[in-house]
């Protein structure tokens, strides 16, 4: 391999594992996860209207994807299916990235599932996505070093 097709794939490895830990350019922000014994790659919602939106109108969410709702401050949290197609499962997650508390989301619900104490971060998944990596309560969600 010549030397200038080496440093174009060094460069694209880089790329490629820039976007794993999360990137802010241009396109939508994703951030790679340690959950349990398997790792997801899911899209943040930092602002408000990114927050409302969610999964909503999604008919299809690859395996081991989801959305991680990035707050700035510790809160009860509470979240509705309203327009959303798909069946998930949502974590309530401490400051530290210790998974709080796990719920079934139903599809098109308007009923809120509320979390039972503070949270900063809430990630939805396939439902049943937590229990296949064997994610559990008081288990740490695993990201990316200085990303928050």
């Amino acid at each position: 391999m010549s030397a200038a097709r080496a440093v174009a794939r060094a460069a694209l490895i880089a790329l490629a594992a820039a976007a794993l830990a999360g990137c802010r350019g241009g396109g939508v922000e994703t951030v790679a996860l340690q959950v349990g014994a398997g790792r997801f790659v899911v899209e943040v919602a930092r602002t408000q209207d990114q927050r409302e939106r969610g999964l909503m109108y999604r008919t299809e969410l690859g395996p081991r994807r989801g959305m991680l709702f990035v707050f700035d401050h510790d809160r009860e949290r509470g979240f509705w299916m309203k327009n959303t197609p798909l069946p998930l499962s949502i974590a309530f997650l401490s400051a530290g990235g210790e998974i709080l508390q796990i719920e079934s989301l139903i599809p098109y619900s308007e009923v809120v599932v509320r979390s039972r104490q503070p949270a900063r971060y809430a990630l939805e998944v396939n439902a049943g996505a937590f229990a296949e990596v064997g994610a559990k309560v008081g288990d740490l969600i695993g990201f990316p070093r200085n990303w928050r």
